[in-house]
């Protein structure tokens, strides 16, 4: 399940990360894999779900950052990214 082709999950995209997850919970609910694997599968599916989670967080820390201006404009500031 997990090997040395798995891409690294800090280089995933919110889509692609979100992808991954959801192909994992599928597999896990068919059973189709063996236990071993279905702990691997689960250990990569609780990764990707933190990435997903940061990835969130960090999108409403920027959308938070948008203001609406006396004019009705919209205009970001800029976001604390660490």
């Amino acid at each position: 399940m997990t090997d040395a082709t798995s891409p690294d999950i800090g280089a995933l995209s919110f889509e692609e990360a979100m992808s991954e997850l959801e192909s994992i919970v599928r597999k896990l609910e068919s059973g189709e894999i063996k236990l071993e694997e279905s702990i691997d599968a689960y250990e990569r599916g609780s990764k990707l779900k933190e990435h997903c989670q940061s990835k969130l967080q960090n999108a409403k820390a920027r959308i938070d950052k948008i203001s609406i201006g006396p004019d009705g404009s919209a205009r970001a500031e800029p976001a604390d990214m660490d």
